[in-house]
């Protein structure tokens, strides 16, 4: 038997270099097996962390909302883009939402046909001024009678004519005694009379005049200068299409006696308002009469 010192570790012999050398191998093991089990937890964080990183640029330290120098806000990790609508879903991008239940499409609702306004007239009574303009009244049209002789009718130039003479029974005669005067700058033949207290009249029961105004579907007011002597007038005021007569009486059976009959009336286009002012009785056996001065429109 040699002299070299013999060590046993374990079941069989062995030297201290051979000791050392294990030691070196068995820590080396445990180097690359704490390696290995760190590599895979970085795995499984970037593989967690890795959709949910910070956006480039974004300071991971800056508050929830701070706008950073790529534009978007900061966020709370997890959650994607707060300015974003919607809430995301575990698995998703940043950007990638859940979709929204789409709401119902609005009904959509047809607009209500527009009726035409109902037909409508109806009559009051004024007094006269004691002079009238009647180029400041007709703004659409005007009508003056007997200036100079009982068919002589002076109108509004470039008026709209809605006003028409229809004739009526009985001889029209003129007069020049009207206690209201009449004036107008921009009538047709004759341009401009700065008063007048002219007129037509009619007498016997049963006659009168006949006066029709044109509807266009708009509310129109008619003023019509009427009068009469010793007699009781009737004024008949309805529409052609139909529905009830409106009717006022005028009587004075001891002189003249005029009037203004204010009529607002609604028309559809092409219809007509008729006017029959007439001698319903008489105070005066040789001529009780109605009488007619001007009308007009706005």
């Amino acid at each position: 038997m040699d002299d070299q010192e013999t060590w046993r570790i374990g079941p069989g012999p062995t030297t201290r270099s051979a000791q050392r050398r294990e030691a070196r191998r068995r820590q080396r093991r445990r180097w690359a097996t704490g390696a290995v089990a760190a590599l895979a937890c970085l795995a499984v964080l970037v593989t967690y962390l890795g959709p949910a990183a910070d956006p480039p640029g974004q300071d991971a330290g800056a508050p929830a909302g701070t706008p950073t120098p790529a534009g978007y806000p900061t966020g709370v990790a997890g959650l994607g883009d707060p300015a974003e609508t919607g809430i995301a879903a575990p698995g998703l991008q940043p950007r990638e939402r859940t979709p929204s239940p789409s709401a119902p499409p609005s009904p959509t609702v047809a607009p209500a046909a527009s009726s035409p306004a109902a037909p409508t007239v109806s009559v009051s009574r004024a007094e006269v001024p004691a002079e009238v303009d009647l180029t400041g009244l007709g703004t659409r049209d005007w009508v003056h009678w007997g200036l100079n002789r009982p068919e002589t009718l002076v109108r509004r130039s470039g008026g709209s004519g809605e006003i028409r003479d229809e004739g009526g029974r009985g001889a029209r005669d003129r007069y020049d005694t009207n206690p209201e005067l009449f004036g107008w700058r921009n009538g047709t033949p004759v341009p401009a009379v700065g008063a007048t207290g002219t007129g037509v009249f009619v007498c016997g029961v049963g006659n009168g005049f006949t006066l029709a105004v044109t509807g266009s579907g708009e509310p129109r007011t008619v003023h019509l200068f009427a009068g009469l002597w010793m007699a009781r007038g009737r004024l008949d005021v309805r529409l052609s299409t139909g529905g009830p007569t409106r009717t006022l009486r005028l009587e004075d059976p001891h002189t003249t006696h005029t009037t203004q009959f204010v009529i607002r009336f609604r028309a559809p286009q092409g219809e007509k308002l008729l006017i029959r002012w007439t001698v319903e009785g008489t105070f005066n056996s040789s001529c009780g009469n109605v009488n007619l001065q001007a009308a007009a429109v706005r």
